[in-house]
Parts: C-alpha cells; sequence; structure tokens
C-alpha cells in the first residue's frame, strides 16, 4: 500500500508535468492509495480518475510572431547580437578534446600504442595541438604507427 504522494509523484512522471498539477478525484482516493504499480497509476489515468490540470499560457501573441520569424531566420543581425561568436556558439572545445581522447583510449585498449606514446600524445592533445581527430590520426600515421585503412575510417566516425 503507498501513500497519495507517490501515486502523484508517478502520475506525474507519466503525464510529464509537475506534482503541482496533478489532480485526484475525491471518489478515487481510496484506489489512489491502494496503487501498487505505475500500471496502476496508468489505468487509473485511462479511467479518468487522475489527471492533470491545462498549463498556464501567458505567451501573447507578439512574441509569438517574433518566435515564428526567428525560426525563419529573421531578426538575427549584427545589432541583435550580445556576446562574442564563442559564447554563441558553444562549448567546441570540451567536444573536441573528448571525441580525441576517446580516439586515444580505443588506440590504447587495442594495444596500437604503447603507454608512453599515449601519455605523449595525450599532452598534446590537452595543448590543443590537434583541430581535430583526422589531424590527430595523421599525426600518429606521421610517427610511424601502422593503423589500417578499415580501423582508421572506424576511429575517424567513433
Amino acid at each position: 500500500m503507498m501513500g497519495i504522494k507517490t501515486t502523484k509523484r508517478m502520475a506525474s512522471e507519466l503525464l510529464g508535468r509537475g506534482m503541482s498539477s496533478i489532480r485526484i478525484k475525491p471518489s478515487a482516493i481510496e484506489d489512489a492509495r491502494k496503487a501498487l504499480t505505475k500500471d496502476d497509476v496508468r489505468s487509473m489515468i485511462s479511467k479518468g480518475d487522475i489527471y492533470a490540470i491545462k498549463p498556464k499560457h501567458n505567451l501573447s501573441i507578439y512574441s509569438k510572431v517574433l518566435n515564428k520569424k526567428r525560426s525563419k531566420g529573421r531578426r538575427r543581425g549584427m545589432g541583435r547580437r550580445k556576446g562574442t561568436l564563442k559564447a554563441r556558439i558553444g562549448k567546441r572545445y570540451p567536444k573536441k578534446i573528448r571525441a580525441q581522447r576517446r580516439v586515444l583510449k580505443a588506440l590504447k585498449a587495442d594495444k596500437t600504442i604503447d603507454n608512453n606514446t599515449f601519455k605523449t600524445l595525450y599532452r598534446l592533445v590537452r595543448g590543443g595541438n590537434f583541430a581535430s581527430k583526422l589531424t590527430l590520426l595523421n599525426h600518429i600515421k606521421a610517427m610511424g604507427i601502422e593503423i589500417s585503412d578499415e580501423k582508421f575510417e572506424k576511429l575517424r566516425h567513433m
């Protein structure tokens, strides 16, 4: 036997709404207390014993029009921009570095490179020496480490 709070929590997960917007009909409170699984809660939702109140929409018509224009690409000119290009684009560096580190780990795991080479390349990656995974792989090939074409393509698209 569960409490009403747990039933409400499960219902909010199922309906994709907050707990405060979940309502239980007074006639179904005992059934809500007896509900043990999410399936029980689902059946109560389908019966209409548990429901979520409608969300409030405070969007003005003007803001809807503006959002529609922006989705088309309008109103994004130089005068509208605040922040540097890096701030607007987002975090490129972590994404790039993580990808390169994944390549290094894969090469180390299948013993293509030894621990010393791994450490050296890891430091170079951390220093930002390579623009992409491809440049890293080309550097490794230039070092004289053999990577088959099949493996090269697999690592490139990791």
